[in-house]
């Protein structure tokens, strides 16, 4: 969003219209995978234990979420792993070459997971989508939030092979600022348009969210975590009527 360059942590010339997804396996790998637990190896040392495995069928579903996001974008899809090291990532990267042949319209790169977090940083408008799996995403979609100035701003989905999913914001919940007023609602906003545009293929009621959302915060309008120099500092129900008060202008798209 160019409305939040300013609110970025990194220069204009890096974030200026910038517009990526990740998408994270979220039901496999290293925080499920067995064998896990604690132990002693064999020089009597006490250890602890997690096992990095995947299955095809896990990568493959995946991978045709991520293949069919890419194509409702940019038809970019960069698929991120650590094959130059960890045999369940060469697996991943065996059957995303595989699934990709399914889509022949997507123009399909790999980058090693070290490399995309530095690249994030330094040049992050070269992404359109991107595919891990569960552990790298958790790091790298907390890192990509930062682009925009604040963990508050992004849409998440969990998705299932079948139906809407669940559509959410990529934080968790801020107990140390509740009843303060002081939360920044526009993830949640932006949540409901993904479910709309991803869950129900409804674009245009989509679109009409983002735009009311975008409308908001052109009228400078900033919670604390996205306030910068010359908007207005507003609480979360005051952004959130704002938003409300776009939305029923029926604004163009």
């Amino acid at each position: 969003m160019v409305q939040l360059v300013d609110s970025s942590t990194l220069k204009k010339d890096v974030v200026e219209g910038v517009d990526l997804m990740v998408i994270r396996e979220l039901t496999g790998g290293i925080y499920f995978g067995k064998p896990r637990g604690y132990g002693t190896n064999q020089i009597g040392n006490e250890i602890g234990f997690n096992t990095e495995v995947y299955a095809a069928y896990e990568v493959d579903r995946i991978a045709r979420i991520a293949f069919q996001t890419a194509r409702k974008r940019n038809g970019k899809l960069c698929s991120v792993d650590k094959a130059n090291a960890l045999e369940a990532s060469m697996f991943w990267r065996k059957r995303i070459i595989a699934i990709s042949a399914e889509y022949p319209d997507v123009e399909l790169s790999h980058m090693y997971v070290d490399n995309v977090a530095m690249q994030l940083l330094l040049k992050c408008m070269q992404f359109d989508t991107i595919v891990t799996n569960n552990i790298f995403g958790d790091i790298l979609s907390d890192e990509a939030s930062m682009i925009t100035g604040s963990i508050g701003m992004l849409p998440s989905a969990s998705l299932a092979a079948s139906g809407p999913g669940l559509f959410e914001p990529i934080h968790g919940s801020a107990p140390d600022i509740a009843g303060q007023d002081k939360a920044n609602p526009l993830a949640t906003i932006l949540s409901a348009a993904m479910l709309l545009k991803y869950g129900l293929g409804e674009k245009k009621a989509a679109d009409r969210v983002e735009l009311a959302v975008l409308n908001a915060l052109d009228m400078g309008l900033r919670t604390h975590d996205i306030y910068s120099l010359g908007n207005k500092l507003v609480g979360c129900k005051e952004m959130g009527e704002q938003v409300l008060k776009c939305l029923d202008a029926k604004t163009p798209t």
